[in-house]
């Protein structure tokens, strides 16, 4: 994939999961991402939409009005013309990644981190790494 996307901002609605007439599992939310500062400050919205047996887990029930995400993907634009008859611009994203960040759910607990399978590995944690082992001597035969 060439054209990829990449943001941080707050779920506007609800995640929905809907089924296409063949089958396929449809999940779709809006993600608002602020841009500029200051008097120029401006919101995007964008429509995010995850396909697949990957929009059929739980992760609609995590993605919830105000839930801060990291999402990548497709962008696309389209015009579609409002009831009012204008035309009108949307920016749509076909996902490929979606973590959730920083927020806490209302009960006041921490949410627990979701990971669609398939779209993130677990990095390993600092104490697991081999390469911190700051007790080897140190090799003077480096080139440079």
């Amino acid at each position: 994939m060439s054209n990829v996307f990449s943001f941080t901002g707050a779920v506007g609605r609800d995640a929905e999961v809907r089924y296409a007439p063949s089958g396929l599992a449809v999940l779709s939310f809006t993600v608002a991402n602020n841009i500029g500062f200051g008097d120029k400050q401006q919101t995007l919205w964008i429509q995010v939409t995850l396909f697949g047996k990957r929009a059929e887990g739980q992760l609609q029930n995590y993605l919830k009005k105000g839930q801060q995400v990291f999402v990548s993907g497709e962008l696309t634009q389209r015009e579609y013309q409002a009831k009012d008859g204008t035309t009108k611009t949307s920016l749509d994203l076909n996902a490929n990644i979606i973590d959730l960040i920083g927020k806490k759910n209302e009960s006041g607990q921490p949410q627990q981190n979701y990971q669609p399978s398939g779209v993130r590995e677990q990095r390993p944690s600092r104490q697991d790494a081999s390469h911190d082992n700051f007790d080897a001597p140190y090799d003077d035969d480096i080139p440079f």
